[in-house]
């Protein structure tokens, strides 16, 4: 059960970067890896100026290419660029893991995280109505327990269809 809780507290996490817009989420991605933008600027190959230049969000020259990006996330394994992408056009973004052991206790486990988010929505949306105001920043934390959600859905229908019969 510590491992489940632990998985909801570091997808909570993620989430309020989510909130973010993209050049925000980037500069937190690079300020908060091991070591700051100086470690990361030397596993990327470049000086720790030119990385923070890259993901500051109030410069206009220099910025991040997409495959500064791209390096980025794959240094620090840090997704949440990707996922703020994919919220700000509509999208949910899901790990695909082709090394993932398809199991009815697999599933089950999905499910669960499927129910534990759900209950999220329940409860956000019971404390947006709770004062009979709603507010924007309430929306947007329904918007990010919907997220979850359908992240959790989409999740438990990719195992599942690891479990096809070939």
């Amino acid at each position: 059960m510590l491992k489940y809780l632990i998985q909801i507290n570091q997808l909570c996490i993620c989430l309020k970067d989510l909130q973010m817009n993209i050049l925000d989420t980037l500069y937190k991605t690079a300020h908060d890896s091991p070591g700051g933008c100086e470690a990361l600027a030397r596993r990327l190959g470049m000086s720790a100026q030119v990385l923070r230049n890259k993901v500051n969000p109030n410069t206009s020259s220099n910025r991040a290419t997409l495959e500064d990006v791209d390096r980025i996330l794959g240094v620090t394994g840090d997704h949440a660029v990707l996922h703020s992408l994919a919220r700000n056009h509509g999208y949910v973004c899901v790990r695909v893991d082709d090394t993932a052991i398809a199991s009815d206790t697999a599933v089950l486990e999905l499910v669960m995280k499927v129910w534990a988010a759900s209950g999220d929505v329940g409860a956000e949306v019971h404390a947006t109505l709770a004062d009979g105001i709603v507010e924007q920043h309430e929306i947007e934390r329904v918007k990010a327990a919907v997220y979850r959600v359908n992240r959790s859905l989409n999740e438990m229908v990719n195992r599942l269809e690891g479990m096809v019969q070939k």
